[in-house]
């Protein structure tokens, strides 16, 4: 797409295509910063990690007992003279001689010269030598663990992209890493806009509403790992949205709006837009979520995604156009959100060439099938569908709609952060 000769216009996008569209806004991604693992949570990896070590680093017990040389076929012995003893961080020295055995606990080094461990409840200990209890029920090499079986050495562990979360923070200390190289967190401006928009703890006007929205976009925000720069609530006065933008533009990396994109006398935010840089405005065949607008502001050419008013429209369109965005930034290829296949347990109103995002909620069965409902009401100002949700249905622009027993799209919600 090429913004400066306006070649969407106002025509009707489909979801894909304005996706797609809004990616050529990001020129390049932001910059690398190495950070401490123990502030890492949330970050994406800039590079990808490659073992510089076994992990485990050694073939180890995984339970504690003994460790011997057992014989693959019988006889099996069942009398077992010690050697000598084998902890977690103290290796047994030296070769354990055929017909002996080690103590061992779990995590230990498995001794040179044996090859299975037998947990302390098949054991019958004495002070020198163990008996073991059902020797037909040992197996060759059971209770080891192989060193590398985790990661083996130069494997890639992580790859650059991954967004770094409890598993894989363990996962980077295990192969030693104190510090780690990231994307920097994208610094993303917000503001509302609307003289009836009234802050919260504030009284409200008998011709006002709360400000829903800023509060809903700094939540996703921060589940996105951005950094957010919050501008509050602008007056419907051209020149104070176009002072914010402006501002905005230079101190952060993108820029996003609620409300003010319409057609209407008093939306100002598209006009300060073409004023401070390119406009490339569309209107999106879904529902919830237009009117939208996107472009570039000022010199440094900061992306700017002009959201709906309502809030649940605000939430469906950062869903599938600002998280793909802030992806971007850091790194990531286009990527289309995660979708499963459920059942409809409702009827589900949609309307050819639009695609509608239904709030719902799925639940799986005995035998491990996908069902899903609605809401129940799906106005795009109803917020506390938006609360009782676990997923959007997605009825693509080809579906006039759904019957209960039809198999539907979902996008489960947790898939968002």
């Amino acid at each position: 797409m090429s913004l400066s000769c306006f070649e969407l216009g106002e025509q009707m996008l489909s979801v894909n295509d304005a996706r797609s569209a809004l990616m050529t806004l990001i020129e390049a991604p932001l910059a690398l910063e190495k950070v401490a693992l123990s502030s890492a949570y949330g970050r994406r990896l800039a590079v990808d990690i490659t073992a510089p070590i076994n992990v485990p680093q050694n073939t180890n017990a995984a339970m504690d007992g003994i460790a011997v040389a057992w014989p693959k076929q019988p006889p099996f012995p069942t009398h077992w003279p010690v050697a000598g003893d084998a902890f977690a961080g103290q290796a047994f020295e030296g070769n354990v001689p055929p017909g002996r055995c080690v103590r061992i606990t779990t995590g230990a080094p498995l001794p040179s010269g044996t090859d299975t461990v037998i947990m302390r409840e098949q054991l019958i200990e004495g002070d020198d030598s163990v008996t073991i209890d059902a020797p037909e029920r040992v197996s060759f090499g059971q209770h080891v663990r192989q060193a590398g079986e985790d990661i083996a050495q130069g494997a890639v562990a992580l790859a650059a992209g991954t967004r770094l979360d409890a598993a894989s923070m363990g996962l980077m200390a295990s192969l030693g890493h104190a510090e780690v190289e990231v994307y920097q967190r994208p610094k993303v401006a917000i503001f509302s806009t609307g003289n009836e928009v009234t802050p919260p703890g504030e009284p409200l006007p008998s011709d006002g509403i709360y400000d829903t929205n800023r509060f809903t976009l700094i939540g996703m925000l921060s589940e996105q790992g951005a950094e957010v720069v919050d501008l509050g609530i602008l007056p419907d006065d051209p020149h104070a949205i176009e002072r914010a933008l402006a501002e905005a533009a230079q101190r952060c990396d993108v820029v996003i709006t609620s409300g003010g994109v319409s057609v209407g006398h008093a939306d100002y935010t598209r006009e300060a837009l073409e004023k401070l840089g390119r406009l490339a405005f569309w209107r999106v065949a879904l529902r919830p979520g237009r009117p939208m607008a996107c472009g570039q502001l000022g010199e440094s050419r900061t992306p700017f995604v002009g959201l709906p008013g309502n809030p649940v429209a605000v939430m469906v369109t950062f869903s599938q156009f600002v998280v793909p965005l802030l992806q971007r930034l850091q790194g990531l290829p286009n990527v289309s959100p995660a979708r499963l296949t459920a059942i409809a347990q409702t009827p589900l109103k949609s309307r050819l060439k639009r695609t509608d995002f239904l709030r719902g909620i799925y639940t799986c069965d005995d035998q491990g099938v996908l069902h899903v409902r609605s809401t129940g009401a799906q106005g795009s100002g109803i917020l506390t569908s938006m609360v009782m949700a676990n997923c959007l249905i997605e009825l693509g622009d080809d579906q006039a709609a759904a019957q209960p027993g039809e198999a539907v799209c979902i996008q489960p919600i947790t898939s968002w952060q």
